[in-house]
C-alpha cells in the first residue's frame, strides 16, 4: 500500500471516528432533552459513516485493502448548546485540513483517480463548514436564551 493509499485508509477511519464523536455529540443534547439538536447530530453521524463508506468502496475499486484501527472514545465535554456546534465546527475545519493533505498528496503522486475522488470530498468539507458557522452564528445570536433554544431546537430537528 503506498504512502497516499495508507493516507486514505486513516481518512476511511477517521471519517467512521468523525461519525462516532457526532452520536456522542448526540447523546448530550438527547440527554438535556433537545430532541431538534439530537436529531440533527445523529444526521450528522450517519453522513459521515457514508463518507467512510466513499473511501471503503474507493480503496477496493482501486484494488486496495481496507485496515480498520480502533476507535478511541470521543473526549466530549461541552458547557453549552452553542459549545457543542462550535466543536463540531472546529471538527469539520480539522477534516478538511485531512482532506486538502489527501488531495496534495494525490497531486503530488500523480494519481488522477484519487484527485477525482478527493475533488468531491473539498466541496463537501467546504458547505460542511459554511453550514456549521451558519449554526454557530445563530446560536451565538440566540445567546442560550431558551425561547430561541426552542425555535431552533424544532428547526434542526427537521434535518432530512
Amino acid at each position: 500500500m503506498g504512502n497516499l493509499m495508507k493516507k486514505m485508509n486513516e481518512q476511511f477511519n477517521l471519517e467512521l471516528e468523525s461519525g462516532y464523536l457526532y452520536l456522542a455529540m448526540s447523546a448530550h443534547l438527547k440527554e438535556r432533552d433537545m430532541e431538534g439538536f439530537a436529531h440533527f447530530m445523529f444526521k450528522q453521524a450517519h453522513e459521515e459513516f457514508e463518507h467512510a463508506m466513499k473511501f471503503y468502496n474507493f480503496l477496493f475499486e482501486v484494488d486496495e485493502k481496507v485496515e480498520y484501527t480502533g476507535i478511541k472514545k470521543p473526549e466530549f465535554k461541552a458547557e453549552s448548546f452553542t459549545d457543542v456546534f462550535k466543536q463540531a465546527l472546529e471538527h469539520e475545519k480539522f477534516i478538511s485540513k485531512s482532506i486538502r493533505e489527501l488531495y496534495k498528496l494525490a497531486e503530488e503522486e500523480k494519481n488522477y483517480e484519487a484527485l477525482e475522488f478527493l475533488g468531491w470530498f473539498i466541496d463537501e468539507q467546504v458547505e460542511e463548514e459554511d453550514n456549521f458557522r451558519g449554526i454557530v452564528t445563530r446560536f451565538e445570536r440566540i445567546n442560550e436564551s431558551w425561547n430561541g433554544l426552542y425555535i431552533f431546537d424544532a428547526e434542526l430537528g427537521k434535518r432530512e
